[in-house]
């Protein structure tokens, strides 16, 4: 079995496949601070969860943001489940062509859900990651990752709403029933929604005119099916597209792979 890890800075998600099935997966919080031990006792505890000995893990990948956890988290796969893990990064095969300035800056997770995309849509592609920051990643037909964009995400931007506003209060994030809302949650929250929607519209608009094709745009991450509903440019949603991806990095890079 592989045991398949994207270390976000918020979350953590993990996927377990026994060949191309993907048995289980999981979403726990991000923390910087855990120990070796910690680490070890939470995937011991979520396999055992779904009756999975940690023997039968024969190969781990991993790709991360969080550089500070990345050691213990090498050190776990060696020692629980005795295998050396993928950890994503310059060196490891993706078939990715890089053509940015300084390939070293790309995010772990930008990459892995740029190689889980060339394998399940044709032609230019463009992916949506709504994390703690939303990128926007471009991809030509011919798998050449030519960069993308940063911006925060939608939970970061509504925090700051309320960290820096005293009198905004913390919303839940949903689509509220019309643009001009009629009360400061339902103001908030169409900013939040609409606003980040036509944005990201918007953004693709841009990325295809200088990309010279039209993209096939695929999102992905926790808020991706609430943008998704609103915008008129999103055309797929796979929250499973970081997982997937580092099950194709992963065997790309497995021993004996040609």
């Amino acid at each position: 079995m592989l045991l398949v890890m994207d270390v976000g800075n918020s979350n953590t998600v993990m996927g377990l496949y026994k060949g191309d099935d993907l048995l289980g997966h999981w979403r726990v919080c991000t923390d910087n601070y855990r120990t070796l031990d910690e680490l070890r006792f939470l995937l011991g505890m979520l396999l055992d969860h779904e009756g999975v000995s940690l023997q039968s893990i024969k190969g781990c990948c991993i790709s991360s943001v969080v550089p500070q956890l990345n050691f213990d988290l090498m050190r776990v796969s060696e020692q629980v489940f005795g295998v050396e893990a993928v950890m994503v990064g310059p060196g490891t095969k993706t078939g990715l062509i890089i053509q940015v300035e300084n390939p070293k800056e790309v995010g772990a997770d930008r990459i892995v859900n740029a190689v889980a995309a060339i394998e399940e849509y044709r032609g230019a592609i463009i992916v949506i990651d709504f994390g703690t920051a939303t990128t926007l990643d471009a991809i030509t037909a011919k798998a050449e990752y030519r960069g993308g964009v940063i911006l925060p995400g939608v939970q970061t931007s509504a925090d700051a709403l309320a960290e820096k506003c005293a009198k905004l209060p913390r919303v839940e994030i949903s689509v509220p029933g019309c643009v001009i809302g009629r009360n400061t949650e339902d103001h908030i929250r169409s900013g939040l929604t609409f606003g980040y929607a036509d944005m990201i519209d918007g953004l693709v608009d841009r990325f295809e005119t200088e990309m010279g094709a039209e993209p096939v745009v695929v999102a992905t991450g926790g808020l991706a099916h609430t943008i998704a509903a609103i915008s008129r440019r999103i055309q797929h949603v796979d929250s499973l597209l970081t997982l997937k991806g580092l099950k194709a990095v992963y065997r790309r890079n497995e021993k004996g792979a040609a």
